[in-house]
């Protein structure tokens, strides 16, 4: 996909005006800004937007017959059918294996009291150290409400002293040295903060191999990266939409089930979990839908499903993730090269040798010494990583991060702060161009330059 077939035009993008920008001129201040969050909220689809209206004029003349009887053949019953086949297709599944449902930590919970089914001697919780922290809330609470104690059930890797990413060999020593105590594997995707995009087949099969049940937080992989959990062998994934699928804020949530536990009953039913064909004859009985629809359980929320799916038709036009993940590439790669050739710009390996334990972020042990800086923790091969990168400031702790973070929005340019000293920047390949990194690249280099060096 080069620069001429982006999909740019069919997104709404805030102005620089809109973000603040106070330090370019009066002609550029109502262009789109450099936005480059789509990892914390997509970008506005124009189809989004118009979709939204539809079902809002929809609800306006049609009231509840919409349920049944829609002008544009969306039938609200239905509506998540037109979504579905879509979320299949980007996360390699068979559409039953998937539901349009939820959001991210309820669908986390309820696939956990599906999966997770410790008994003594298999327990253990396995994720990445520094993990979300709403995954966090929801293991440690599994876990108590298992009667185990969080601290013995919950095992976080982390990476080695000096790194900021786990390395694979690493992660599949432990599964191999602890998988008989281990019940549940359960990491994202790709790591929120550091933007690693953890090896996902290898980790799944040493898992299974061990007779782990393999689970995975997609948030940050959906939309970002090419996923083949069918073929996987991925037992179950839960989701959000709003980062990459660009859904709007809260939008929609999703989970996948694998065909190979379309046996598997859920333990909180819900009537839109119920086979539609007599779901509304309401009958006393539960009758679950085969698959991971049975594990529905209100209808969905029309408008976020609607907002869905006008980000998913763009994704549809694009070519879905093949043509899009190579122009993530390219573009993440432009847009680290001109970061890395700053001169303020440190390399990682000497930034964790010379401050830096084994812990994602720690103080510096002589931070007085650390002239301004940053580096990029996000690894530097294309195939451990999706469209992020996570930069570091020194010296750690100092205030840095957010002297920068004004001074990039002051020219327009919008990250995603991590405190106390990251900013992610994300070039999502639908909406962002080589332009917009080559803008955030010029801004860093012109706020240490003249505001902070």
């Amino acid at each position: 996909m080069s620069e001429s077939t982006t999909f740019r035009n069919e997104f709404a993008l805030p102005s620089n005006r809109d973000v603040g920008a106070s330090r370019l001129q009066e002609n550029l201040l109502d262009e789109p800004c450099t936005y480059l969050c789509g990892n914390s909220l997509g970008a506005l689809p124009n189809r989004s937007e118009d979709l939204v209206k539809e079902e809002l004029r929809v609800w306006a003349t049609r009231a509840v017959e919409g349920h049944f009887s829609h002008p544009h053949g969306r039938e609200w019953m239905n509506i998540t059918d037109h979504v579905n086949p879509l979320l299949a297709e980007l996360t390699g599944a068979n559409e039953r294996e998937v539901a349009c449902m939820g959001t991210l930590t309820a669908n986390l919970h309820l696939m956990m009291n599906a999966f997770y089914k410790p008994s003594s001697t298999r327990f253990k919780i396995l994720c990445e150290a520094g993990a979300f922290p709403s995954d966090q809330y929801a293991f440690a609470s599994q876990a108590s409400f298992h009667g185990l104690d969080p601290k013995s059930t919950v095992l976080e890797l982390s990476p080695r002293k000096g790194e900021f990413t786990l390395r694979e060999e690493d992660i599949l020593h432990v599964i191999a040295s602890q998988g008989s105590s281990i019940a549940l594997v359960l990491l994202s995707g790709v790591q929120y903060y550091s933007g690693q995009w953890f090896p996902m087949e290898s980790i799944t099969k040493a898992a299974k191999d061990q007779g782990c049940i393999c689970g995975w937080d997609l948030a940050h992989t959906i939309g970002n990266v090419p996923l083949s959990l069918h073929d996987w062998g991925v037992d179950f994934a839960v989701w959000c939409s709003y980062k990459y699928l660009n859904s709007g804020p809260g939008g929609i949530g999703g989970l996948f089930v694998h065909e190979n536990w379309n046996h598997l009953q859920p333990s909180f039913a819900g009537w839109w979990g119920h086979d539609p064909a007599t779901r509304f004859r309401m009958p006393p009985l539960f009758s679950p839908i085969v698959g991971a629809q049975g594990f529905q359980q209100s209808n969905p929320s029309v408008l976020a499903v609607a907002s869905l799916l006008g980000s998913l038709k763009v994704f549809q036009d694009a070519g879905m993730m093949g043509p899009l993940r190579q122009r993530s590439i390219e573009l993440t790669g432009f847009l680290r090269s001109k970061l890395i050739a700053s001169k303020w710009y440190i390399a990682p390996e000497q930034v964790g040798q010379r401050y830096y334990s084994n812990d994602l972020i720690q103080d510096a042990h002589d931070p007085g010494q650390v002239e301004p800086s940053f580096t990029i923790i996000t690894p530097s091969n294309p195939a451990a990583r999706g469209a992020q990168l996570s930069l570091l400031f020194l010296p750690p702790g100092s205030g840095l991060m957010e002297r920068v973070f004004d001074g990039l929005k002051s020219f327009g340019v919008v990250g995603d702060e991590r405190r106390p000293d990251v900013i992610r920047l994300a070039p999502a390949p639908l909406y962002n161009t080589f332009q917009d990194c080559e803008r955030a690249a010029s801004a860093l280099e012109e706020t240490f330059s003249h505001h902070i060096g």
